[in-house]
């Protein structure tokens, strides 16, 4: 490969790394108690993006790649393997709170020092060879499956945040997170790409370079884009935060699922209640949670949930969306002329884009065909 296509892609993507990171590091975020975690992710986040500079830094000023093979190999996946841990570690703290504990940051530390230690080993004391490339191949395999584990903890923190949104908010508030599940999948294609850059020919290596600028430019516009919801998501949390380990602890179960002749007696009370709170309309009300209604109500949130689940057979949101599209049509039959945005807001839906996108997913179509089909 020419050193220039090499030595501009570098020169390319070190600028905008050493900007990402010194933004993540001192940008200000409000001055709220609540954005405290956002915080530290994003700064955590900062920490791995200057690591990664530092590393492309050796690559631009040096040409380790050409002077040392090895030692390049050596510093690429000792510096992957920590960047994997602070990626990992920085998105799952937006998504729970008790995460990093001083047992967790340590095992990662060590972990990372006995990897490091093995490569050198295996790249400074081994003799070329058989043996030196098939202990090359198993570091590369426990840093692939090092990356997937970690990954894997992100998706199940994500789940879990959908699941507790789905059971305790109206709104979907879900849609706020889920560039945390798309970045997640991206940045283990990327990591395990990278992972194999470094051992593949240096003519294709400006690939890695120039594709991190796309990958690191989305995690940037993501961060940022967050910090105008983080205040909606984490008060959600407020309403039923659980740990990791209590996750991966919980057995999961969900309640028998019965029809409506077969709700329990003990049902009978609050059926009388949630009637009659259905007649009134209740269910407009933006930003309604679980445990607003179980206290409008006067009855037992749990109580209020397992109702919910087993008679209409939906988690507290579905039933309340589904609730407010038949509101939105009965106002559509009522007043054709009206707008979207009027039509979303008065149902109890957050946004236009929003009430848009739930009415086409259960009706198949826009509120525009929806009215041209049923009532002209």
């Amino acid at each position: 490969m020419e050193p220039s296509i090499y030595s501009f892609s570098l020169y390319t993507a070190l600028p905008l790394m050493l900007f990402f990171g010194f933004y993540f590091l001192f940008a200000k975020t409000p001055e709220k108690k609540i954005f405290k975690n956002y915080l530290r992710s994003r700064q955590i986040m900062g920490i791995a993006m200057l690591l990664l500079s530092a590393n492309y830094s050796v690559h631009f000023f040096f040409g380790i790649r050409f002077k040392n093979a090895d030692s390049a190999i050596l510093m690429n996946m000792s510096t992957y393997f920590l960047c994997y841990s602070l990626f990992s570690s920085a998105l799952i703290m937006l998504l729970d709170r008790f995460y990093i504990t001083k047992r967790r940051v340590w095992t990662h530390i060590i972990l990372w020092i006995i990897f490091s230690t093995l490569s050198g080993v295996v790249l400074f004391l081994l003799p070329s060879g058989i043996m030196q490339k098939f202990s090359l191949f198993a570091l590369a395999v426990w840093l692939v499956v090092f990356g997937v584990v970690l990954a894997r903890r992100v998706i199940i923190a994500y789940r879990r945040a959908i699941r507790i949104f789905n059971e305790t908010q109206a709104d979907d508030i879900g849609t706020y997170i889920e560039w945390l599940s798309t970045f997640t999948y991206w940045a283990l294609i990327f990591g395990v790409g990278c992972g194999l850059l470094t051992f593949l020919p240096d003519k294709y290596v400006y690939i890695w370079v120039f594709s991190s600028i796309l990958f690191y430019s989305y995690l940037f516009h993501c961060y940022q884009n967050y910090l105008l919801f983080y205040e909606q998501v984490e008060n959600a949390f407020e309403q039923d935060i659980q740990s990791e380990e209590e996750l991966l602890t919980n057995s999961g179960t969900e309640p028998e699922m019965v029809s409506e002749e077969e709700v329990p007696v003990s049902y009978t009370e609050i059926i009388e209640k949630v009637a009659n709170w259905i007649k009134t309309d209740g269910y407009v009300q933006q930003g309604l949670t679980i445990k607003e209604l179980s206290e409008i109500l006067h009855t037992n949130r749990t109580y209020l949930s397992a109702y919910i689940k087993t008679t209409y057979k939906m988690t507290f949101r579905e039933w309340i969306t589904g609730l407010r599209l038949e509101y939105a049509k009965n106002i559509l039959k009522e007043h054709p002329e009206i707008n979207i945005q009027k039509l979303a807001e008065s149902s109890g839906f957050l946004s236009r884009s929003n009430f848009i996108k739930s009415f086409t997913e259960k009706e198949g179509c826009t509120p525009g065909k929806w009215k041209k089909a049923n009532l002209e």
